[in-house]
């Protein structure tokens, strides 16, 4: 048995999570940065305001595109490491082949696709005249880069999945480090605007996507990528996309959010309201990435002992991430309800927008401290394989919950403002219950007596 593997069903599990999930934690953070910098550098642009606000129309498009990295990577990475958990490392090395091509015909897809119809969305999407602009400068060049984005971000799951988290969190720093020195050069040096923010991340995810296919055509890794396992096998890609399609509904339902929240918004609270939006988009995803960062690291112990058929280890590894998960929304969240304008300021220094973002964060972010049972219970579900049920729970939160109450609410409140962010502290507070009485039935009838 490889070392690697060894350690997953061998080492204490608190130290284990420890080795895991710190790297993957960085990572997530470094992702955050990847997310933000564009924005901190464009809110400091000459108008800047509305170019955020164009800027944040096109996330939804972005979210989308990672969306479908995560239904290759995140479905592929899980079922390859319950594969070496039974010892079969042959079929594990068959799914991560055809998970590779796959993000190759799915990039070529949407890069045509979105190219071709990217205006139209935008404007659906409730762009003004004084932001499409913005949003089509950005949209054009990002789009070019969609493969990188897809092989970066949908391979990058392979290196966490077989213990090598550090260079899984080596892909991300590589990345984002070059972004943040390109950003300034490009959208300064070079006056290229939102261009330039553009063209800095597409560069930056090219040089991570080369890293993470060296790495796993290496000596180092212990799956390798290999061009007879790329022949499309529709049986595998099925079991990849039915595992994989949680985290994409939860990726994907992000745009649909985001786009209802953005068209309510543009109608009640005008540019300054979307504005405000992109920046607490921003600051959630400095709370939730790192959640996911935990997971990550929970994931392939959770997986390989699944496989192996050790319970033990598995409510060790669940019981552990869950606390960790759920204290850390606890304090971060608390942050953000009492100094939300700490947080605004490292995107704008506009009075105007700092007050108003300011205001709408104490509503939008009341329910998220709780948020970690959320994440964690559902992660979970997808680390043991539980594609259904991790699917029913991804859109519990957004597509039954959130998306109809934010046209529910300003329909019978007077504030039509205020109902629209009041939204999503409701969907969350439901969403955590109903997650937590799922898992904890799950959880007695499955693993509490079973060793």
């Amino acid at each position: 048995m490889d070392n690697k593997s060894s350690e997953l069903g061998t080492e204490k599990v608190g130290k284990l999570l420890l080795k895991l999930a710190v790297p993957a934690i960085i990572a997530q953070l470094v992702n955050v940065l990847y997310n933000i910098v564009d924005r901190m550098f464009i809110g400091r642009m000459p108008g800047g305001e509305l170019a955020m606000a164009g800027v944040g129309l096109a996330f939804p498009i972005i979210t989308l595109i990672s969306a479908f990295s995560s239904l290759i990577g995140m479905g592929g990475g899980p079922l390859a490491a319950i594969k070496m958990g039974e010892q079969d490392n042959e079929s594990a090395e068959k799914i991560m082949g055809n998970s590779f091509i796959s993000l190759i015909i799915i990039a070529v897809v949407l890069t045509v696709f979105f190219q071709i119809t990217s205006e139209d969305i935008l404007w659906m999407f409730g762009a003004s005249d004084n932001t499409i602009g913005y949003a089509m400068d950005y949209m054009r060049i990002y789009l070019i880069g969609t493969i990188f984005v897809m092989i970066a971000l949908g391979m990058n799951p392979f290196l966490n999945t077989q213990g090598f988290a550090k260079m899984g969190m080596i892909t991300v720093v590589i990345g984002a480090a070059l972004n943040i020195i390109l950003d300034p050069v490009f959208i300064f040096g070079f006056n290229m605007g939102v261009k330039g923010a553009a063209l800095a991340t597409i560069i930056s995810q090219c040089v991570s996507a080369i890293w993470v296919f060296l790495f796993l055509i290496g000596k180092k890794t212990i799956l390798k990528l290999k061009i007879m396992n790329m022949k499309p096998s529709m049986k595998v890609i099925l079991s990849i996309t039915s595992l994989g399609v949680s985290p994409f509904i939860m990726q994907s339902t992000e745009s649909l959010v985001l786009v209802s929240l953005n068209t309510k918004l543009q109608m009640y609270g005008g540019d300054i309201a979307v504005s405000a939006m992109t920046v607490m988009s921003s600051i959630m995803q400095m709370v939730t990435l790192p959640l996911i960062g935990i997971m990550q690291g929970a994931q392939p112990i959770i997986s390989y002992n699944y496989g192996a058929k050790n319970i033990k280890r598995v409510k060790k590894a669940f019981i552990l991430s869950l606390k960790t998960c759920l204290l850390f929304t606890l304090v971060t969240v608390s942050m953000c309800l009492i100094f939300p304008q700490m947080f605004v300021r490292i995107f704008s220094s506009n009075a105007e927008l700092i007050e108003f973002t300011s205001w709408a964060m104490r509503i939008y972010f009341a329910g998220m401290a709780i948020f970690g049972i959320q994440i964690a219970c559902q992660q979970t579900f997808l680390s043991l394989g539980k594609a259904k049920i991790s699917l029913i729970l991804a859109m519990l939160r957004k597509i039954i919950l959130l998306v109809p109450l934010i046209f529910i609410l300003p329909a019978i409140m007077d504030d039509k403002l205020f109902a629209v962010f009041l939204a999503e502290p409701i969907a969350d507070i439901l969403a955590v219950i109903s997650t937590a009485i799922c898992f904890s039935i799950f959880y007695r009838k499955n693993l509490l007596n079973k060793e």
